[in-house]
Parts: structure tokens; sequence; C-alpha cells
């Protein structure tokens, strides 16, 4: 397994990823976000069998709730790696995929999919979904950002920046692949494309202090042969975990 992955993503899909954004609709939605929101803040406190029991009920409220689905996974993922319990482990696979029935771009949930299918020793499957997901949605910029993610976790560059490339000759204005990629160049040593990678990303969006401390910590380090971009004045931020 490849172990890069494994701990970004651990992280990223099964943390980050859960903290959903909650929908005000009216009708039993409203009271499945309801609970959903509470079964995050419960598993963001690690408490796991309490968190199922309030996206349980989110569910009956709602029984097309794609998002309940994809917190139910999420935890019982998380169950089975700490139980090292193949049996919840395959429960969760099972919830991923009732998740993307119901919404088949659901981003997280592909995350999480792929995650549990590279744990278990099926790298090529996690490929093949994310792949099939482009190929279903082929102007998704989460689809080929989650893609890139696998192949740059996996060593391949190469791939990852160009479907990164490619999502930005559809939206050539997201700063979020202009984040990406400016990662991904920075990761292999292209410091001052980075630099113009990020610098586009924050004159789309200023409000990124992670991505200003890149371009603070990059403008120190090429010094006067910084390239420019078209404009925007950049400010020192708080140290940045890179991600997508």
């Amino acid at each position: 397994m490849n172990e890069r992955w494994q701990n970004r993503f651990t992280w990223s899909g099964l943390l980050a990823a859960v903290g959903l954004s909650l929908i005000g609709l009216a009708g039993c939605r409203v009271v499945a976000d309801g609970e959903n929101a509470t079964g995050v803040k419960l598993f963001q406190a690690a408490q796991y069998e309490a968190a199922m029991q309030h996206f349980q009920k989110a569910l009956a409220r709602d029984p097309r709730n794609a998002d309940a689905y994809y917190n139910m996974a999420s935890t019982t993922h998380q169950l089975g790696k700490l139980r090292k319990n193949n049996e919840l482990l395959q429960q969760a696979e099972a919830l991923y995929n009732q998740c993307l029935d119901h919404n088949p771009d659901h981003p997280e949930c592909h995350r999480g999919l792929a995650v549990l299918l590279v744990e278990t020793g099926r790298s090529d499957r996690a490929f093949t979904l994310l792949k099939n997901w482009v190929i279903r949605s082929p102007e998704s910029e989460d689809a080929r950002i989650e893609l890139a993610r696998l192949y740059d976790e996996f060593g391949d560059r190469a791939s990852a920046q160009r479907q990164l490339e490619y999502a930005l000759t559809i939206n050539p204005k997201s700063a979020r692949l202009l984040t990406a990629l400016g990662h991904l160049r920075e990761e292999s040593g292209d410091l001052a494309q980075a630099l113009i990678n990020y610098r586009r990303a924050l004159e789309i969006n200023p409000q990124q202090p992670q991505v200003a401390a890149r371009v603070a910590t990059l403008q120190s380090r090429l010094g006067s042969s910084a390239p420019l971009s078209a404009g925007g004045t950049m400010t020192a931020a708080e140290s940045w975990t890179p991600k997508f």
C-alpha cells in the first residue's frame, strides 16, 4: 500500500471531509441535516457509536439523503480500521456505494471509497472508480481533482497535472484548480510556475491565507527571480499543509 496516500487520505477523507455543508431545505431534509450536523460533531469527538445513531436517524427522516449514507460509511470505515474488522470495512464499502447511488457526483464519497479500496489492496479499483466518474461527468472539477490526487499519491504527477490542466480549460477561473496545480508544480520542483499558479488563484479569490503563505514562502526562496503575475499584493499567513 502507498503509505503517503494512506496517511493523507485517512485525514482528509475520514475527518475533514465528513464536515458536510448543511443545506437548508423544507420538510424532512431540514431535520435530516440537523441529525447529520449533530453526528458530525460527535464523530469529530471520536464518539463514533453515538454519531452513527444520529446518521441513522437522518436516513430514517430522509431515505434518499446521500450525506447520511456518506456519514454512515465514513463512521463504519473508521470503526473498521480501529477494530481491524473486515466485516465493518465491507459494510462501509456498501454504504459508500449506496451514497453514490443517490448522488453519483458526491465528492467526499468518491474520495472515501477510493481510500477504502487502496487500504484494502485494490488500488486498481480505486483508479477505475475515479476514471469512471470523470467519464460520466467530464466537466466535473471535483472528479478531475480527485483523480489527479490519486495519480499524485501514486507518484504519477504527469497524469495528475494533465487532469488539472484539462479541467482548467473548462473553468480557467477556478482558484481551487489553480491551487492544486500550483501544489503539484511545487512538489515537482517547478517553483516559479507554482508561484504563478498560486498568485493567479489569489487574484481570483484573495481570501486564501494558506495560499498567501505559500506565495510568501516561494517569493522568499526565489528572491528577485520570482515571476510576476497580473496583479495583487500577497501577504504572509500561517503555515500551511498543502492539499487539493
